[in-house]
């Protein structure tokens, strides 16, 4: 387990836009640890997929301490962090007053609550949870043993679809019993999404992919039926930053429509919440900020305007909006999708040359400099391409993104650079924005109508990707693909 401090932007918002609970102020919760004296004990909460320090004190020589402060905890899964990094959790809820006690040696299984109703029902829970999933594992264990097709295997698969039986009810059980409660949320939160009731009518075609669509489609739809959204406290438990990364990675297609429809889904069910849907807006925006799968910067675009923008992130200072904006700005022009921007200027040949007059299948724009480190392992890679591939479809539009003519000049004559090279050193046609140039060697290719198909991809990729895009357009045009 690795715990952070809180160091970045979005992580300080994060904290200081909660609200703090109601009713007694402050917290003070004791720890008392046989076999701990003069430890160091850390405090520390879930917040997403990750762990995070709040606080920390070292034991006196009876192994007691107390956490103490002003202000309340904010709500969620808590832990004790011992030396060596064992750990158990807790609650932290409306009564953050009460005393915890344990066995250094063996923590969980002495862990001991007084003043805290809430606790002793969560390590109830912890505990009867944790004998369900051991039953389950020794049939399931025994299965995996035993011949598939013989009687034992029969009874053994039985009886592990009893105990799974057994387990969604005690979570049911649970969950009912504890209703408004963090603990009632996370039980339900495990809840798993039943299998859609839907049969697909006799004679239709291809039963089996339309079974499986449609089973696909209703896991999409209701896989965040078992999550309260309205809880502030799953926030800070491994439940919800969980779940949304296993929606958005596992589950979501791959391609930005999907995404931002799903995203704009979420986002409207977190609104029951305003913590929690300044976190749902802050993991999205953070997740696709930072991913490096082509084409999903355009997520990033809708969310800036979908909330940021819109006036809907209070928690966002206005620097950090203008910054955004000015961000998005330079996506927007060029997202996979789009057509591409004019370049008219002068060129290598003497004459203006416009991106928009070159007639080819596929264009890669390509920007670059002749003193580029990076560019001088690219170019003569692509150079190989090109030269095995002109007359075939494929033209090159290069854009030489520094000012020295006569450099430019003779890398050109000496490297036998016959593609297209334009010359804009006072950036009239304004390609650094267009195609938001910060660094080189980069690479778009257009279609045949200029409209961007693939950006930001290695000149070692261009060549398979043209190939894979090829394909797939003549599967579109055969009659099977229609």
């Amino acid at each position: 387990m690795k715990f952070k401090y809180l160091v970045t932007f979005i992580l300080v918002l994060v904290l200081h836009g909660f609200s703090l609970l109601n009713g007694q102020t402050g917290h003070s919760v004791g720890i008392n640890v046989k076999g701990a004296p003069e430890a160091k004990i850390r405090l520390a909460y879930h917040l997403g997929s990750e762990q995070y320090i709040k606080d920390s004190l070292t034991t006196d020589r009876d192994g007691k301490g107390r956490f103490t402060g002003s202000e309340k905890l904010l709500p969620g899964v808590y832990m004790i962090v011992f030396p060596g990094n064992t750990f158990f959790e807790f609650l932290t809820g409306e009564d953050q007053y009460f005393d915890i006690s344990c066995d250094l040696k063996d923590p969980a299984g002495t862990l001991a609550f007084r003043g805290s109703d809430e606790n002793d029902r969560f390590l109830e829970y912890q505990r009867k949870w944790k004998s369900l999933q051991e039953e389950a594992m020794v049939v399931s264990e025994k299965l995996k043993a035993a011949s598939p097709s013989g009687n034992e295997a029969a009874a053994l698969r039985q009886q592990l679809s009893d105990k799974e039986v057994k387990m969604k009810q005690y979570l049911r059980e649970t969950a009912e019993n504890n209703k408004g409660t963090l603990l009632g949320a996370i039980a339900r939160s495990i809840i798993p999404v039943e299998p859609s009731p839907q049969k697909v009518p006799a004679g239709t075609a291809n039963p089996d992919s339309i079974s499986r669509l449609w089973s696909y489609l209703y896991y999409k739809d209701h896989f965040f039926d078992n999550i309260d959204f309205s809880e502030a406290g799953l926030i800070r438990s491994p439940v919800l930053g969980g779940k949304l990364e296993q929606f958005f990675s596992q589950v979501v297609i791959q391609m930005p429509d999907s995404i931002n429809k799903e995203a704009d889904r979420v986002l409207e069910m977190s609104g029951k919440n305003k913590d929690v849907f300044q976190f749902v807006a802050v993991w999205l925006l953070n997740r696709y900020a930072t991913s490096e799968i082509m084409g999903q910067d355009a997520v990033v675009v809708h969310l800036a305007d979908r909330v940021y923008l819109a006036g809907k992130a209070p928690w966002a200072s206005e620097e950090y909006i203008n910054d955004l904006r000015k961000r998005v700005d330079r996506l927007r022009p060029n997202l996979i999708g789009t057509k591409a921007a004019e370049m008219v200027m002068s060129s290598f040949a003497g004459y203006y040359v416009s991106l928009y007059d070159v007639k080819a299948e596929f264009t890669i724009v390509y920007f670059w400099e002749p003193d580029c480190g990076h560019c001088k392992e690219a170019t003569p890679i692509l150079k190989a391409y090109y030269d095995a591939n002109r007359g075939k479809g494929i033209e090159v539009f290069a854009v030489c993104t520094q000012s020295d003519r006569e450099k430019w000049e003779r890398y050109i004559a000496d490297h036998g650079l016959s593609w297209i090279n334009g010359w804009d050193p006072q950036r009239i046609s304004r390609f650094d924005y267009f195609y938001n140039v910060e660094s080189t060697p980069l690479v778009y290719i257009l279609d045949k109508d200029k409209k961007i198909i693939a950006k930001r991809i290695s000149v070692e990729d261009i060549g398979p990707f043209i190939e894979n895009y090829r394909k797939f357009e003549a599967q579109l045009q055969s009659p099977a693909g229609r």
